[in-house]
């Protein structure tokens, strides 16, 4: 996939902001079928059945078809399950292209922190080299409060653990 910054036809006004991407998205949800959330105790005993092998469900639903007592006592005819089958494999394209679009938000984000943590951290280094100089005395109450809040370079203190009982001693 090209570059979309690279698009002669998107323009500024083309870019969206993040609150309408939010918006279109709820709105896009609402028209999922069967769109939930699980929790994650349930996901997980869903999981087992959901990943049968493809050749397998084949297998049940020419039983389905070949068997009125199969149909009658699922409630559920062949065509029903085929279609159900197609319709899980075509949602998985939908899965795919929305993870990705997932990690290109995640790698959009982290390219914008990043380029603001290194533009602070070049802020902070500037400025201690100006504060030297007295015509720039104005930004020495900046540096000490960058300096206090700074956490890159800084040591962690070591947290005291539980200290050990004394050992009893006894005398021989």
């Amino acid at each position: 996939m090209e570059n979309p910054k690279n698009d002669p036809l998107i323009t500024p006004e083309a870019v969206i902001t993040p609150e309408a991407i939010v918006e279109q998205l709820r709105t896009l949800r609402l028209q999922i079928p069967e769109y939930t959330q699980l929790p994650n105790a349930d996901a997980a005993t869903m999981r087992r059945a959901a990943n049968i092998d493809a050749n397998f469900v084949q297998a049940t639903i020419n039983a389905i078809g070949a068997s009125a007592s199969v149909q009658s006592a699922l409630g559920r005819t062949s065509e029903a399950m085929r279609q159900e089958a197609e319709d899980a494999a075509r949602w998985s394209a939908v899965e795919d292209e929305l993870r990705a679009m997932l990690k290109g938000v995640i790698a959009a984000n982290l390219t914008r922190r990043h380029r603001i943590g290194l533009t602070a951290l070049q802020t902070y280094s500037i400025s201690r080299q100006l504060v030297r100089q007295q015509e720039h005395a104005d930004l020495l109450p900046h540096v000490q409060e960058m300096k206090r809040l700074n956490r890159i370079g800084r040591r962690r203190k070591p947290v005291a653990g539980p200290q050990p009982p004394p050992q009893p001693t006894t005398s021989v």
